[in-house]
């Protein structure tokens, strides 16, 4: 049988284009619409969020596929673009999610810094899966990875960023 589970935040108006919010977990902050909308620069912005999300639920996701395919990762960081279209009649649509991580790793014991790789690219594929987030979207995911391999001494690396890795919501 399937679990549910829920989360909560409440909004409040502050005038204007301000507005605050209180996430259920805890953190509150002041958000205001983009600069381009009329809102205040410097600020959280409703997309802001939204690709924050995404990008914040897809690094949790390949933490945890890490830890489950037993890679020793080093570093992550991952940049993360939402491209929106805007409609003759000013509907907006974030059309695709655009993700550029760069991930480094310690190869597997012997060195094999290709299979290193390809299971690095398997926990990628994981986490997009998993992700609650990306899986709740309409907009297409694509994922370019930097992917570096050092070998167990720490002393040679080996870089990929060969190939895009779309995944289609």
């Amino acid at each position: 049988m399937a679990k549910t589970a829920t989360y909560h935040t409440n909004v409040s108006w502050r005038g204007e284009h301000w507005g605050h919010i209180a996430l259920g977990n805890g953190p509150q902050m002041i958000f205001s619409a983009p600069p381009d909308a009329y809102g205040q620069a410097g600020v959280l912005t409703p997309e802001d969020a939204f690709v924050a999300a995404a990008n914040t639920c897809v690094m949790m996701m390949f933490l945890w596929a890490c830890e489950r395919f037993k890679i020793d990762l080093v570093d992550y960081k991952c940049r993360t673009e939402g491209t929106k279209k805007i409609e003759l009649d000013r509907t907006e649509t974030f059309t695709h999610l655009r993700f550029w991580p760069e991930i480094t790793v310690r190869a597997d014991v012997g060195g094999d810094a290709a299979g290193t790789e390809r299971r690095v690219r398997k926990a990628l594929s994981s986490a997009q899966k998993y992700s609650l987030v990306a899986n709740s979207v309409k907009s297409e995911i694509i994922v370019e990875p930097k992917i570096t391999v050092i070998q167990p001494d720490a002393r040679t690396a080996e870089t990929s960023s060969a190939g895009v890795t779309p995944i289609l919501s």
